[in-house]
């Protein structure tokens, strides 16, 4: 019986390492990162941080005056990435901005240069829309998020910026240097 004692141990050791290798190798597979994208955007989106609360404080007159100024829909912007801002129905005078799977409270703010400026203050966050452009800009790092956005009344002004441009040029004098593209006249 002595004989087989050490067989037995030697089996309950095996048997004891296999169990805590399993143990370990189940602990580690629950930890490791998704394998495909799927699991990866469900484990993200249970991360994420809860939404900081909205920003409730009333508009000011000069704010509300700004706010049929701003271009509200989809504009489409460089790299394919797209914006869209939508009246806020229970806050008037308010946007939502969305941005990919980010979504900002704005809030119109006076400019002196007649640009439309939305900003939520919270999050850090500014959309500057002029004529022909528009861009969102992320203050707190002090970089643009995404420019070239045109949303439809954009493109259509650009175009006509453009039209106005080339018949102006049409019509432009030479520079006084001589050179000129046109033939001479003969003698």
């Amino acid at each position: 019986m002595q004989s087989s004692s050490p067989s037995l141990k030697s089996t309950l050791i095996v048997c004891a390492l296999a169990f805590a290798a399993s143990s370990a190798w189940s602990a580690a597979a629950e930890t490791s990162k998704p394998k495909n994208r799927v699991a990866a955007k469900a484990t993200a989106a249970l991360k994420a941080p809860a939404p900081e609360p909205e920003d409730t404080t009333p508009l000011n007159e000069e704010q509300m005056a700004l706010s049929p100024l701003v271009h509200a829909g989809d504009a489409n912007c460089e790299f394919k990435n797209k914006v869209t801002i939508t009246p806020d129905a229970d806050r008037p005078g308010r946007f939502r901005l969305q941005f990919g799977k980010l979504v900002f409270n704005m809030a119109p703010e006076p400019t002196t240069t007649g640009a439309v400026r939305l900003e939520d203050k919270r999050a850090g966050v500014v959309w500057l829309q002029i004529p022909t452009k528009s861009m969102l800009m992320n203050n707190k790092v002090g970089q643009r998020m995404v420019d070239f956005c045109m949303h439809s009344a954009q493109v259509s002004e650009a175009q006509t910026a453009a039209l106005a441009g080339a018949i102006d040029d049409g019509n432009a004098k030479p520079a006084g240097n001589g050179l000129t593209t046109e033939p001479k006249a003969k003698p």
